[in-house]
Protein backbone atom coordinates (compact mmCIF):
# COMPACT_ATOMS: atom_id res chain seq x y z
CA UNK A 1 0.00 0.00 0.00
CA UNK A 2 1.12 3.73 -0.76
CA UNK A 3 2.63 5.86 2.37
CA UNK A 4 0.24 6.62 4.95
CA UNK A 5 2.83 7.52 7.84
CA UNK A 6 4.56 10.75 7.98
CA UNK A 7 7.11 11.44 5.60
CA UNK A 8 10.60 10.66 6.02
CA UNK A 9 12.73 13.77 3.98
CA UNK A 10 15.72 12.07 2.15
CA UNK A 11 18.27 15.09 1.04
CA UNK A 12 21.12 14.03 -1.38
CA UNK A 13 23.97 17.10 -0.96
CA UNK A 14 25.72 17.64 -3.86
CA UNK A 15 28.50 20.02 -4.36
CA UNK A 16 29.10 22.72 -1.06
CA UNK A 17 26.31 21.35 0.73
CA UNK A 18 27.58 18.98 3.68
CA UNK A 19 25.75 19.94 6.62
CA UNK A 20 21.68 20.83 7.16
CA UNK A 21 20.84 23.67 9.42
CA UNK A 22 19.03 23.40 12.33
CA UNK A 23 19.20 19.98 12.18
CA UNK A 24 19.04 18.07 15.93
CA UNK A 25 19.20 15.12 17.27
CA UNK A 26 21.49 14.02 14.94
CA UNK A 27 23.89 11.24 14.49
CA UNK A 28 25.89 9.30 11.51
CA UNK A 29 25.10 6.09 11.12
CA UNK A 30 26.02 3.61 8.79
CA UNK A 31 23.33 1.60 6.45
CA UNK A 32 24.67 -1.24 4.42
CA UNK A 33 23.74 -2.15 1.18
CA UNK A 34 24.01 -5.17 -1.20
CA UNK A 35 24.93 -3.22 -3.84
CA UNK A 36 27.94 -2.17 -2.14
CA UNK A 37 29.01 0.88 -0.22
CA UNK A 38 27.02 4.03 -0.28
CA UNK A 39 29.12 7.39 -0.27
CA UNK A 40 29.02 7.86 3.41
CA UNK A 41 27.18 7.01 6.25
CA UNK A 42 23.93 8.47 6.59
CA UNK A 43 23.10 11.31 9.13
CA UNK A 44 19.69 11.08 11.10
CA UNK A 45 18.38 13.81 12.50
CA UNK A 46 14.93 15.95 13.04
CA UNK A 47 14.19 19.36 11.46
CA UNK A 48 11.07 20.85 13.67
CA UNK A 49 9.82 17.51 14.25
CA UNK A 50 10.51 16.20 10.80
CA UNK A 51 12.55 12.79 10.29
CA UNK A 52 15.21 13.86 7.89
CA UNK A 53 18.11 11.75 6.39
CA UNK A 54 20.78 13.57 4.59
CA UNK A 55 23.51 11.55 2.42
CA UNK A 56 26.63 13.84 0.93
CA UNK A 57 26.45 12.34 -2.38
CA UNK A 58 30.65 12.59 -2.85
CA UNK A 59 31.05 11.60 0.42
CA UNK A 60 32.34 13.64 3.47
CA UNK A 61 35.33 16.33 2.11
CA UNK A 62 34.41 15.17 -1.96
CA UNK A 63 35.85 12.28 -1.85
CA UNK A 64 34.34 10.09 -4.60
CA UNK A 65 33.91 11.46 -8.90
CA UNK A 66 30.56 11.77 -9.97
CA UNK A 67 31.32 8.44 -12.26
CA UNK A 68 32.66 6.58 -9.28
CA UNK A 69 29.33 7.38 -7.42
CA UNK A 70 27.63 4.28 -6.00
CA UNK A 71 24.24 5.12 -7.04
CA UNK A 72 22.52 2.10 -6.71
CA UNK A 73 23.82 1.94 -2.87
CA UNK A 74 23.02 5.60 -2.05
CA UNK A 75 19.14 5.07 -3.31
CA UNK A 76 19.22 1.57 -1.49
CA UNK A 77 20.50 2.78 1.59
CA UNK A 78 18.26 6.02 1.58
CA UNK A 79 15.10 3.74 1.18
CA UNK A 80 15.94 1.04 3.65
CA UNK A 81 16.44 4.62 6.38
CA UNK A 82 12.51 5.07 5.60
CA UNK A 83 12.82 7.49 3.25
CA UNK A 84 9.63 8.30 1.06
CA UNK A 85 11.04 12.09 -0.39
CA UNK A 86 13.88 12.79 -2.15
CA UNK A 87 15.26 16.08 -2.21
CA UNK A 88 18.86 16.32 -4.77
CA UNK A 89 20.88 19.36 -4.29
CA UNK A 90 23.22 19.48 -7.29
CA UNK A 91 25.69 21.80 -8.67
CA UNK A 92 25.43 22.94 -12.34
CA UNK A 93 26.60 25.22 -15.40
CA UNK A 94 23.87 27.18 -17.15
CA UNK A 95 23.23 26.64 -20.81
CA UNK A 96 21.03 29.49 -21.12
CA UNK A 97 21.87 33.52 -20.77
CA UNK A 98 18.80 34.18 -18.67
CA UNK A 99 20.15 31.51 -15.91
CA UNK A 100 23.10 33.65 -14.71
CA UNK A 101 25.38 32.10 -11.75
CA UNK A 102 23.55 32.46 -8.25
CA UNK A 103 19.87 31.07 -9.74
CA UNK A 104 18.23 27.81 -8.82
CA UNK A 105 16.03 25.58 -11.41
CA UNK A 106 13.66 23.35 -9.79
CA UNK A 107 13.91 21.47 -12.90
CA UNK A 108 11.18 18.65 -14.47
CA UNK A 109 12.83 17.12 -17.19
CA UNK A 110 16.33 15.13 -17.45
CA UNK A 111 18.62 14.20 -20.67
CA UNK A 112 20.57 10.85 -19.97
CA UNK A 113 23.95 11.39 -21.53
CA UNK A 114 26.18 8.96 -19.32
CA UNK A 115 27.54 6.08 -20.26
CA UNK A 116 29.68 4.43 -17.67
CA UNK A 117 26.91 3.67 -14.73
CA UNK A 118 25.13 0.92 -13.53
CA UNK A 119 21.32 2.31 -13.82
CA UNK A 120 18.81 0.33 -12.50
CA UNK A 121 18.08 -2.13 -9.65
CA UNK A 122 16.54 -4.91 -12.08
CA UNK A 123 17.85 -6.46 -14.73
CA UNK A 124 18.72 -10.79 -15.94
CA UNK A 125 17.10 -12.62 -13.40
CA UNK A 126 14.22 -9.73 -12.56
CA UNK A 127 13.34 -7.41 -15.22
CA UNK A 128 11.52 -4.35 -14.86
CA UNK A 129 10.39 -0.99 -16.53
CA UNK A 130 9.08 1.39 -15.15
CA UNK A 131 8.25 4.90 -16.51
CA UNK A 132 10.28 8.07 -16.70
CA UNK A 133 8.22 9.92 -18.56
CA UNK A 134 7.94 12.69 -15.94
CA UNK A 135 11.05 11.87 -13.89
CA UNK A 136 10.76 14.95 -10.75
CA UNK A 137 7.38 14.57 -8.38
CA UNK A 138 5.67 17.69 -8.66
CA UNK A 139 4.43 18.21 -5.05
CA UNK A 140 8.46 18.08 -4.32
CA UNK A 141 9.24 20.50 -7.38
CA UNK A 142 6.30 22.81 -6.10
CA UNK A 143 7.08 23.09 -2.42
CA UNK A 144 11.00 24.13 -3.50
CA UNK A 145 9.70 26.61 -5.85
CA UNK A 146 7.66 28.24 -2.88
CA UNK A 147 9.82 27.91 -0.51
CA UNK A 148 12.79 29.90 -3.25
CA UNK A 149 9.86 32.19 -3.33
CA UNK A 150 9.32 33.09 0.18
CA UNK A 151 13.57 32.93 0.82
CA UNK A 152 13.55 35.50 -2.25
CA UNK A 153 15.83 33.24 -3.97
CA UNK A 154 16.59 33.84 -7.69
CA UNK A 155 14.48 30.86 -8.91
CA UNK A 156 13.01 29.20 -12.49
CA UNK A 157 10.48 26.74 -12.28
CA UNK A 158 10.89 24.13 -14.89
CA UNK A 159 13.84 23.38 -17.61
CA UNK A 160 15.91 20.32 -18.46
CA UNK A 161 18.64 18.96 -17.11
CA UNK A 162 21.36 17.44 -19.42
CA UNK A 163 23.66 14.81 -17.40
CA UNK A 164 26.68 13.69 -19.18
CA UNK A 165 29.20 11.63 -17.95
CA UNK A 166 32.28 13.92 -16.53
CA UNK A 167 34.75 14.41 -14.60
CA UNK A 168 36.04 16.60 -17.50
CA UNK A 169 33.32 19.52 -18.36
CA UNK A 170 32.38 19.89 -22.17
CA UNK A 171 33.53 20.36 -25.15
CA UNK A 172 32.05 23.93 -26.61
CA UNK A 173 30.37 21.64 -29.49
CA UNK A 174 28.73 19.22 -26.82
CA UNK A 175 27.75 22.73 -25.11
CA UNK A 176 26.35 24.20 -28.34
CA UNK A 177 24.88 20.71 -29.52
CA UNK A 178 23.13 20.72 -25.70
CA UNK A 179 21.53 24.21 -26.35
CA UNK A 180 20.23 23.09 -29.43
CA UNK A 181 18.22 20.92 -27.83
CA UNK A 182 16.45 23.17 -25.40
CA UNK A 183 18.18 22.10 -22.31
CA UNK A 184 18.84 24.19 -19.90
CA UNK A 185 21.61 23.69 -17.09
CA UNK A 186 24.05 20.64 -17.22
CA UNK A 187 25.66 18.49 -14.71
CA UNK A 188 27.21 15.00 -13.80
CA UNK A 189 25.26 14.12 -11.40
CA UNK A 190 21.34 13.17 -11.30
CA UNK A 191 21.18 10.26 -13.41
CA UNK A 192 21.11 7.63 -13.00
CA UNK A 193 20.21 9.39 -9.68
CA UNK A 194 16.78 10.04 -10.66
CA UNK A 195 16.17 6.81 -12.37
CA UNK A 196 16.78 4.62 -9.46
CA UNK A 197 14.71 6.73 -7.44
CA UNK A 198 11.95 5.82 -9.45
CA UNK A 199 12.67 2.40 -9.41
CA UNK A 200 12.77 2.85 -6.05
CA UNK A 201 8.99 4.23 -5.41
CA UNK A 202 10.72 7.45 -3.97
CA UNK A 203 9.52 10.79 -4.15
CA UNK A 204 12.45 12.79 -6.13
CA UNK A 205 13.03 16.47 -6.97
CA UNK A 206 15.68 18.29 -8.12
CA UNK A 207 17.04 22.08 -7.25
CA UNK A 208 19.85 22.74 -9.77
CA UNK A 209 22.47 25.54 -8.29
CA UNK A 210 23.99 27.54 -11.31
CA UNK A 211 27.74 28.12 -10.63
CA UNK A 212 28.47 29.35 -13.93
CA UNK A 213 27.62 29.51 -17.69
CA UNK A 214 28.91 26.13 -19.53
CA UNK A 215 31.45 26.74 -22.31
CA UNK A 216 29.34 28.11 -24.71
CA UNK A 217 28.84 31.54 -23.06
CA UNK A 218 31.37 34.28 -24.42
CA UNK A 219 32.82 35.30 -21.05
CA UNK A 220 33.02 31.93 -19.97
CA UNK A 221 36.83 31.80 -20.85
CA UNK A 222 37.51 34.89 -17.77
CA UNK A 223 35.66 33.24 -15.10
CA UNK A 224 38.38 32.17 -12.67
CA UNK A 225 38.14 29.48 -10.03
CA UNK A 226 38.01 31.96 -6.97
CA UNK A 227 34.52 33.22 -8.81
CA UNK A 228 33.36 29.91 -9.08
CA UNK A 229 33.97 28.84 -5.57
CA UNK A 230 32.36 32.31 -4.12
CA UNK A 231 29.39 31.48 -6.16
CA UNK A 232 29.34 27.70 -4.78
CA UNK A 233 29.53 29.16 -1.70
CA UNK A 234 27.09 31.35 -1.29
CA UNK A 235 24.45 28.84 -2.79
CA UNK A 236 25.21 26.25 -0.65
CA UNK A 237 24.00 28.93 2.30
CA UNK A 238 20.94 29.63 0.45
CA UNK A 239 20.60 25.59 -0.32
CA UNK A 240 20.65 25.36 3.68
CA UNK A 241 17.92 27.64 4.22
CA UNK A 242 15.46 26.87 1.42
CA UNK A 243 16.47 23.03 3.14
CA UNK A 244 15.22 23.83 6.46
CA UNK A 245 12.50 26.40 4.78
CA UNK A 246 10.82 23.16 2.19
CA UNK A 247 10.90 20.39 5.22
CA UNK A 248 8.33 21.84 6.90
CA UNK A 249 6.22 22.06 3.92
CA UNK A 250 6.88 18.87 3.15
CA UNK A 251 5.84 17.48 6.05
CA UNK A 252 2.30 18.74 5.56
CA UNK A 253 1.84 16.11 2.98
CA UNK A 254 -0.29 12.87 3.72
CA UNK A 255 -1.41 10.25 1.49
CA UNK A 256 -0.41 8.51 -1.15
CA UNK A 257 1.93 10.81 -4.05
CA UNK A 258 -0.64 11.68 -6.68
CA UNK A 259 1.48 11.41 -9.09
CA UNK A 260 2.21 7.54 -8.28
CA UNK A 261 5.81 8.08 -7.58
CA UNK A 262 4.91 5.44 -4.80
CA UNK A 263 3.15 3.10 -6.76
CA UNK A 264 5.81 3.10 -9.82
CA UNK A 265 6.44 -0.58 -10.08
CA UNK A 266 2.80 -2.49 -9.90
CA UNK A 267 3.38 -2.88 -13.44
CA UNK A 268 6.70 -2.74 -13.95
CA UNK A 269 7.92 -6.30 -13.64
CA UNK A 270 7.78 -8.39 -15.88
CA UNK A 271 9.73 -11.54 -15.41
CA UNK A 272 7.58 -14.47 -14.59
CA UNK A 273 7.10 -14.99 -10.70
CA UNK A 274 8.74 -18.80 -11.31
CA UNK A 275 11.50 -17.51 -13.03
CA UNK A 276 12.93 -14.77 -10.93
CA UNK A 277 16.58 -15.67 -9.41
CA UNK A 278 16.12 -15.59 -5.59
CA UNK A 279 19.28 -14.17 -5.39
CA UNK A 280 18.17 -11.10 -7.15
CA UNK A 281 14.82 -10.82 -5.17
CA UNK A 282 17.10 -10.79 -2.18
CA UNK A 283 18.76 -7.72 -2.91
CA UNK A 284 15.61 -6.35 -3.82
CA UNK A 285 13.99 -6.99 -0.79
CA UNK A 286 14.27 -2.60 0.04
CA UNK A 287 13.35 -1.14 -3.05
CA UNK A 288 10.80 -3.70 -4.72
CA UNK A 289 9.31 -5.52 -1.71
CA UNK A 290 5.99 -3.79 -1.42
CA UNK A 291 5.05 -5.70 -4.68
CA UNK A 292 7.46 -8.55 -4.99
CA UNK A 293 5.70 -9.80 -1.90
CA UNK A 294 2.46 -9.72 -3.02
Amino acid sequence: MPHSSPPVIGIIGGSGLYQIDGLQDVSWRKVSSPYGEPSDELCFGTLEGTQVVFLPRHGRGHRISPSDLNFRANIDALKRAGVTDVLSVSAVGSLREDLPPGTFVVVDQFIDRTFARTKSFFGTGCVAHVSMAKPVCSRLGDALMSSCQGLDISAKRGGTYLVMEGPQFSSLAESELYRSWGCSVIGMTNMPEAKLAREAELCYATVAMVTDFDCWHPGHDAVTVDQVVSVLMANAGKARALVKSVVPLLAKHAGPCHQGCQTALDHALMTAPEVRDPAVLQKLDAVAGRVLKR
